[in-house]
């Protein structure tokens, strides 16, 4: 009797192997850091093979410190940081360069040309996404462009592309399967959310031969079995999906109007609008959500990119932390930021203000300031940035919003929850399981093998932690007016 499920959650950071049972609780896990590249200023990178032996270290690790075997897993699901992009040999699974990953921003002043002509309107329209550095097409067609012969060889069939669950996918079914799901197609800014298929227009703009990119399934689907070699025996690979649409999965939104934000290493809100692809006025776009059948809901996003990510910097960078728990030890030691506001713009503003040009920023310094408000301003700068985003969606959807849940590494932090809260006057709330992302491909793995047998016998999260507001609304209005103040010193540097 198969009594497991397993994900593997290829994130930005680290990839991990998390097993659960069939109540959906986390039993055993097991995670490996990936290594951080930055070959220029706003370049950066990830080795694909460390990807892929750190995803078969910690599968190996988690079955073998447990005791478990392959014959105990019913399925494995893999979800993935999106819009970082591979390209590869087909006949040996080789990278032929690093993989770019989404935070990049080489490929910035390319976009910008796009945005500032005609194509903005025919992108959005086709994809949902807005011209941006941040998505995958730009990044495969600088490495077709960087590396010599690579355009050639993929046009003769050498070469194949694709976002990170693609990679893994690939090279463990034995370089057997080249596909992908529908959420990381739909980020790509390649395919067509409409017609759900690869678009003509848009390869040839890029100039990316459709024949290197993966066949596009469900996300919840039977893609093969892993490579006998890989782990002595084979394990069926029943779901891919990128991880925002994983965690939105994960936290059983699977209604219209259903919310989540995931405080990783960047933040990421997405709403499901169901069978209504909603056009955005306000810097957001529309991607496709995680299910079992051929046409998904569509979801409504908005993307930070630098959320968690911050407090590394605060620990590894500038020395004013030792730990990322240290950060809400003291965020609470003084009364306030005593003024101070921090943007990390480290690679420009994300939704919904979108200026790939904008650079991180620490106004209101005194000579009163300590370390303590700089952490603060840090920790409350990721609340902000989730409330421009969810005003933005307010007002594209013309209605209040007054509950959001939560999950992600940062969303263990209750002093940011609480800021969160008070920001956004609405309710926080927090599940007992944060592991969200895992939980959502390890759902969706199990459903198609039959290990869970409908959503409805999904076992739900034992409870929330809610938080509610507490600040006066005349102290949340003057706070919000400073942030909009530092947000306009960035944009104007």
């Amino acid at each position: 009797m198969k009594e497991y499920v397993l994900s593997l959650d290829q994130g930005t950071t680290s990839t991990r192997a998390c097993v659960f049972d069939r109540a959906g609780k986390l039993l055993y896990k097991s995670q490996r850091e990936i290594k951080q590249y930055y070959p220029s200023s706003g370049w950066v990178e990830h080795d694909p093979e460390e990807i892929f032996s750190g995803a078969v270290s910690v599968i190996k690790d988690v079955l073998e410190k447990n005791g478990l075997t392959p014959s105990d897993i019913a399925a494995m699901g893999i979800t993935n940081q999106r819009e970082t992009v591979v390209v590869w040999e087909k006949a040996t699974g080789k990278p032929i360069y690093n993989a770019v990953v989404w935070q990049c921003r080489r490929t910035a002043l390319f976009m910008e040309k796009l945005k500032n002509s005609e194509k903005e309107a025919v992108i959005y329209s086709k994809t949902g996404l807005m011209c941006d550095a941040y998505f995958s097409a730009s990044k495969i067609k600088w490495i077709l462009d960087f590396v010599p012969n690579a355009r050639e060889r993929a046009r003769k069939g050498e070469l194949l592309a694709g976002t990170v669950d693609s990679f893994l996918l690939y090279r463990l079914t034995g370089l057997k399967v080249h596909a992908t799901d529908y959420t990381n197609a739909s980020r790509t800014m390649l395919y067509n959310i409409h017609t759900m298929e690869w678009d003509k227009d848009l390869t040839a703009l890029f100039d990316v031969p459709e024949n290197i990119l993966p066949e596009v399934k469900p996300s919840g689907f039977d893609y093969g079995v892993t490579d006998k070699s890989l782990f002595g025996e084979e394990i069926r690979i029943c779901a891919l999906v990128g991880d925002q649409q994983s965690a939105l999965f994960g936290q059983r939104c699977w209604n219209k109007g259903d919310i989540k934000n995931t405080y990783g290493t960047g933040c990421f809100l997405l709403m499901n609008t169901g069978s209504v692809a909603v056009e955005s006025t306000r810097g957001l776009v529309t991607s496709l959500a995680a299910g079992t059948l051929d046409k998904p809901d569509y979801v409504l996003e908005g993307s930070v990119f630098v959320g968690g990510a911050v407090v590394q910097w605060l620990r590894d960078e500038m020395k004013l932390i030792s730990t990322a728990a240290e950060s809400e030890k003291l965020a609470r030691s003084v009364d306030d930021c005593g003024g101070v506001y921090f943007v990390p713009a480290f690679v420009g503003l994300g939704a919904p203000h979108w200026d790939q040009s904008a650079r991180g920023l620490i106004t209101g310094i005194t000579r009163g300031t300590r370390r303590e408000h700089i952490v603060r301003a840090a920790l409350e700068a990721i609340a902000y940035q989730v409330f421009d985003v969810l005003h933005a969606m307010e007002r594209d959807l013309k209605e209040d919003v007054t509950a959001l849940n939560v999950d992600g590494g940062a969303s263990a932090n209750d002093f940011l929850m609480q800021f969160q809260a008070d920001i956004l006057f609405a309710d926080v709330m927090r599940p007992e399981i944060i592991e969200t992302t895992a939980l959502g491909a390890a759902y969706l793995a199990g459903l198609v093998c039959g290990f869970f047998e409908s959503r409805e016998h999904i076992g739900k999260t034992c409870g929330f932690k809610v938080f509610k507001p507490s600040v006066p609304e005349a102290k949340r209005r003057e706070m919000l007016l400073g942030w909009e103040e530092a947000i306009a010193r960035t944009k104007a540097r």
